[in-house]
């Protein structure tokens, strides 16, 4: 077989072949990431018309996307969803500029850890939801209580995740770059600020999980708007399709905030994926 026979257009690859081997492949990946997914939502649909489940609790699905484009459509639901991003925008960006600060400052200092760390861990045992009466007292049925029992519960992710990651730096990289003359405000912005960043990325997930999860509860006491309210509001006048629609709404606001950050972490930690 000569050179010539083998670069013939007969026995290239045809391009529909090709194509249709790549979307093949791209198939097979989204049905082994979301093909449990897709056959719980069949399940769900095909079982509540039928009548395997009861259609009063869990309505077709068909209903619950009714009633979130006709919310979305009249503008009910987007005016509860920027109140809800408000709240939890507000009280996260504030745990945020406290918490990862602070981690810095403790994971770096020791003595300082070891003073404020028998209070951070008392307080961080105590439920936040617990301590909503107390900030309700405090700080009243408005705002304010409900954005800072979203920053107490928000803040501690953020906190302990930074800490660790500073003291969890390898050792010999600081004294490297110390026996090489780096002052030490390089060596935190060299070394350890970069080293810690998929620490603090950890914190900073599990936090805005945590900040959806408090949403909830905060609008469902004292609150006349927000998605938690509206999932109130439905259930207590029975409009269940319109109650799984905000709370379908509440689990897509989180795959969102979760897909920002890890876009974000990518980007700033392809070192690390590189390692």
């Amino acid at each position: 077989m000569t050179l010539q026979m083998l670069d013939s257009p007969a026995l290239a690859t045809p391009p529909s072949r090709a194509f249709l081997a790549r979307a093949g492949q791209g198939a097979r990946k989204a049905a082994a990431r979301y093909g449990l997914l897709l056959g719980f939502l069949i399940l769900w649909q095909v079982g509540s018309t039928q009548g395997w489940l009861n259609a009063t609790v869990f309505p077709p699905l068909h209903l619950i996307f009714a009633a979130l484009w006709d919310g979305l459509a009249s503008g009910a639901l987007i005016d509860d969803i920027a109140i809800s991003l408000q709240r939890s925008g507000l009280a996260f960006a504030a745990a945020v500029g406290l918490g990862i600060p602070l981690g810095l400052f403790m994971g770096q200092i020791r003595a300082v850890e070891q003073a404020l760390d028998p209070i951070l861990q008392f307080f961080r045992q105590t439920s936040a939801l617990a301590l909503y009466p107390v900030f309700i007292l405090l700080l009243g049925l408005g705002e304010a209580s409900k954005v800072f029992v979203i920053f107490w519960a928000t803040l501690f992710p953020i906190l302990l995740a930074t800490i660790g990651g500073v003291k969890e730096v390898d050792r010999k990289l600081i004294e490297m770059a110390r026996t090489y003359g780096a002052p030490r405000r390089t060596v935190f912005l060299r070394v350890v600020l970069p080293a810690s960043i998929p620490s603090v990325f950890v914190g900073l997930r599990l936090s805005a999980t945590t900040a959806l999860l408090l949403l909830i509860a905060a609008e469902m006491i004292g609150a006349n708007r927000g998605l938690g309210f509206q999932v109130m509001n439905a259930q207590y006048n029975f409009q269940i399709p319109l109650m799984f629609a905000a709370i379908f709404l509440l689990a897509l606001l989180g795959l969102a905030a979760n897909f920002t950050l890890v876009t974000l972490q990518r980007r700033l930690c392809r070192w690390a994926e590189a390692t």
